[in-house]
């Protein structure tokens, strides 16, 4: 009895121990079911975030190149509204302006005596044929006065060879600048103290006048009453880049002084062309000549706008092949030469060099990277304004009579533009002023004349 009693005990206390054990087995297994359920909602927890992270950087990379094409595209919008308005001001003005070729010429032999005032500095190349335009004019009642500015060159012997052929010549010889002065406008300002001529003519020793030029300028200022008249020449340089510069910067010029406006007395536009500046030399002696602009490297556009200031009417016309000047021999050449007058036309201001630039760069340079960076839309607005640029680009080539082939030109000019613009601006700050020709200009005092512009 006592063993059966002994028996029931164990098998009570087993059945107890493996209840206990198994109920500590169910407990490490949910402990493990729980921690493994836990490990997944932790990883799945970090794989959301980092999936979130990839996200929100996707979106912000596509905001981001949305914000650059919205960038680019208003860039691209601006480029091409200043080409369009450009373009369309340039047609409409050059149609509006009249060629000296319609005018009747004059040459009657009572008419008013022409002075011509013909300013040389080493110009032993182009003087001779530069003269000989001029003692070929039609026009009867003229006076030639040549002032040789300090020449090293064999200027002198040239004009003393034909002073020989030609006793009606005048010849004045410039040994020493005087202080305060730019060389042109003394060496004009020396010839006008000395013109006898109701009218003077200003023009430089390269140019070529066509033998009825000067009858056609005189006859059209009386039948207009003008006070000033000003001719644009045709450029007869050779080289497709040095052209394509030149008929880039023309129309720039063109542009910016509007010369078809000139005429309206309302018009605050002026207008002076150093090739060919006629004016009554009643008139230039009322503005005080050129020693109001003595110390001014433009001055044939200075003494337009002295002319227009004081109320005096001028008009310009378009000479083409009546006044031809071949204005520079290279590239190298115009960017020398232009060195002194560039930072002139914004008075020396730094500040405003970087909007002289992006009016270049933007409606220029812009368009043709816009094709390579920018997207469908972008592109399109970029091609219709390259577009718009090779046309005029190519109009222009027409009127100047140069081959079609140059029109790739137009592609780099602009490059060069902004070049000239950043070597005429730190070549002057460096100098603190302009070196030319041998002598120092210091920038304190150019700053002290009147602006071109503004």
């Amino acid at each position: 009895m006592a063993y059966k009693i002994k028996r029931i005990k164990e098998k009570i206390l087993l059945s107890e121990s493996t209840a206990v054990y198994r109920e500590r087995k169910d407990c490490r297994v949910l402990l493990f079911t729980t921690s493994v359920d836990y490990c997944q909602f932790f990883c799945l927890k970090i794989f959301v975030r980092i999936g979130s992270r990839n996200c929100m950087y996707d979106r912000l990379k596509k905001i981001r190149e949305v914000r650059r094409m919205s960038i680019l595209l208003i860039v691209s919008l601006i480029a091409c509204c200043a080409m369009i308005i450009s373009s369309v001001t340039l047609a409409v003005g050059m149609k509006k302006m009249r060629r000296l070729g319609d005018m009747e010429a004059g040459g009657a032999a009572d008419g008013p005596l022409v002075s011509l005032v013909v300013p040389a500095c080493n110009e032993e190349k182009n003087i001779e044929k530069s003269l000989m335009s001029l003692l070929s004019q039609e026009y009867a009642n003229l006076e030639i006065l040549v002032v040789n500015d300090r020449s090293t060159d064999n200027t002198a012997a040239v004009l003393k060879r034909l002073k020989s052929r030609f006793p009606r010549l005048t010849i004045l010889e410039i040994v020493d600048l005087p202080g305060g002065w730019m060389g042109k406008s003394h060496a004009l300002a020396t010839g006008a103290a000395l013109a006898r001529g109701e009218y003077l003519l200003f023009t430089d020793a390269d140019v070529v006048l066509e033998k009825t030029t000067i009858s056609r300028a005189v006859a059209y200022m009386q039948g207009n009453r003008l006070d000033h008249l000003t001719l644009g020449f045709k450029n007869v340089t050779r080289g497709w880049l040095l052209n394509s510069l030149i008929l880039d910067a023309g129309m720039g010029l063109l542009f910016l002084f509007r010369p078809w406006t000139v005429k309206k007395s309302s018009s605050r536009s002026f207008m002076g062309i150093g090739a060919f500046n006629m004016l009554k030399r009643a008139v230039y002696q009322e503005i005080g000549g050129h020693e109001e602009i003595k110390m001014h490297p433009i001055d044939d556009l200075m003494l337009g706008k002295l002319i227009k200031q004081h109320g005096f009417y001028q008009d310009c016309l378009l000479a083409d092949n009546f006044v031809v000047v071949p204005w520079y021999d290279s590239v190298r050449a115009m960017s020398n030469g232009l060195e002194k007058n560039v930072f002139a036309l914004v008075h020396y201001r730094v500040l405003l060099i970087p909007v002289a630039l992006a009016a270049i760069i933007i409606p220029s340079i812009w368009p043709l990277w816009g094709l390579v960076l920018g997207d469908m839309t972008v592109r399109t607005v970029c091609l219709l304004t390259l577009a718009i640029r090779l046309a005029t680009f190519h109009k222009g080539l027409l009127l100047q009579g140069l081959p079609e082939g140059y029109l790739p030109g137009a592609l780099i000019t602009p490059y060069i533009s902004c070049y000239i613009i950043l070597k005429s601006v730190f070549a002057t700050m460096n100098n603190d002023g302009i070196l030319w020709r041998g002598r120092h200009y210091p920038l304190a005092e150019l700053r002290k004349t009147e602006p071109l512009l503004f």
